[in-house]
């Protein structure tokens, strides 16, 4: 792609402190990572880790009576509200917490953001966040916090304080992730890797380098792990192709992504469909969508050899061939889904539309109808 002024841009970094991967890396490292020798930390989970895993139990014992000052496992998917709030009290009722661990998925890890939102704006801190994701959704690498609220809408807050301060990536923790969400979340990392290849705001370096390998990442490691769940090896460089499809988004992008996540929120909490499928279902298609655009298909070609393609130099073309790969691994991962499952109606794809384009027709709004159409 030629461009069209010089080559200049800002990226800014996260606060990030910490990053531990492979495998029992959280025995290894989670105490040296609380911030003192007298912290006490407070746990934020889901209930099927709690109770249908050892994960939790774990932590809770290595962290011991010293350091643990409790757990709260009810946090569901798209992190309602009332369960925030509930965890919220539990923590600020305890001043000798300072630190947060959130173990599992974007709900629990943006829960934790949250919590430690409504402690500053009580106590004027934040408090230290240890994060050990065991799905690909890569909530841990922003300073966003969604969260559903009492109607069903996603809301949320925001700030560059609310960033992680630690992330372990324990492929031995990953090991209990159910495979259909393992793969479904490795989507949606390709679709914010995607979605920052285009971004208007993304800086060339490191952003858009790091999220080519992100790509290259996922492709090359998703079919093998599918293949071969257990695979540590394969667990860990899908963790990292995570990391690198959503950290490049630093600190300068402003708020949203692209049409693709503004089109999962708009079909994620108000079906009650998770994440990673509603990326399933929108990305190749808004992928085709972004070709008829001379600029954005210059960007998404250059992943075209990352996917082991050769471009032949129409942009178009090769976003084209972009979009059909990303429907064929879908496929091939055996993720195909259909809003029907959901019991997302024909009487619906207006209001998915209007939601996710903020607009009531257009060129856009026409295009996200057409996507939906072809997905129930």
């Amino acid at each position: 792609m030629t461009q069209s002024t010089p080559l200049s841009g800002l990226w800014k970094p996260t606060h990030l402190e910490r990053l531990y991967y492979g495998p029992s890396s959280v025995h290894d490292n989670l105490l040296s990572c609380l911030p003192s020798s007298s912290s006490k930390a407070f746990i934020i989970t889901g209930s099927s880790l709690a109770s249908k895993t050892p994960l939790i139990q774990q932590v809770e014992k290595l962290l011991s009576s010293k350091h643990h000052a409790g757990t709260f496992s009810n946090i569901k998917q798209h992190a309602p509200v009332a369960q925030l709030d509930e965890a919220t009290d539990a923590v600020q009722k305890d001043s000798s917490i300072d630190t947060i661990i959130s173990i599992g998925g974007g709900s629990p890890i943006d829960s934790a953001k949250a919590i430690s939102h409504r402690t500053h704006e009580k106590s004027k801190k934040y408090l230290y966040h240890i994060t050990i994701p065991t799905t690909l959704s890569a909530a841990e690498c922003t300073m966003g916090a969604g969260y559903t609220s009492a109607d069903g809408k996603k809301t949320g807050v925001g700030g560059p304080e609310l960033v992680p301060n630690v992330i372990i990536y324990d492929s031995k923790f990953a090991l209990e992730t159910p495979q259909r969400l393992w793969l479904s979340t490795a989507i949606r990392a390709l679709d914010h890797a995607i979605e920052l290849l285009y971004h208007p705001k993304a800086a060339e370096a490191p952003a858009k380098s790091l999220v080519l390998s992100a790509i290259e990442g996922l492709f090359t490691y998703l079919p093998k792990s599918k293949a071969e769940p257990k695979n540590e090896d394969y667990i860990t460089r899908l963790q990292l192709a995570s990391f690198s499809s959503l950290f490049p988004i630093g600190l300068d992008m402003g708020s949203g992504l692209g049409l693709s996540h503004a089109m999962g929120y708009a079909l994620g909490s108000p079906y009650g469909i998770p994440h990673g499928v509603t990326s399933c279902i929108s990305l190749a298609g808004v992928v085709r969508l972004k070709a008829q655009n001379p600029e954005d298909a210059g960007q998404i070609a250059r992943a075209l050899p990352f996917i082991g393609q050769s471009k032949s130099g129409d942009d178009k073309k090769d976003a084209l061939e972009v979009a059909d790969a990303i429907e064929k691994l879908v496929k091939d991962l055996g993720l195909e889904s259909r809003l029907k499952d959901y019991h997302v109606g024909s009487d619906q794809v207006s209001v998915v539309a209007m939601m996710a384009t903020k607009s009531e027709s257009g060129p856009l709004y026409d295009g996200v109808a057409r996507i939906v159409e072809s997905k129930l």
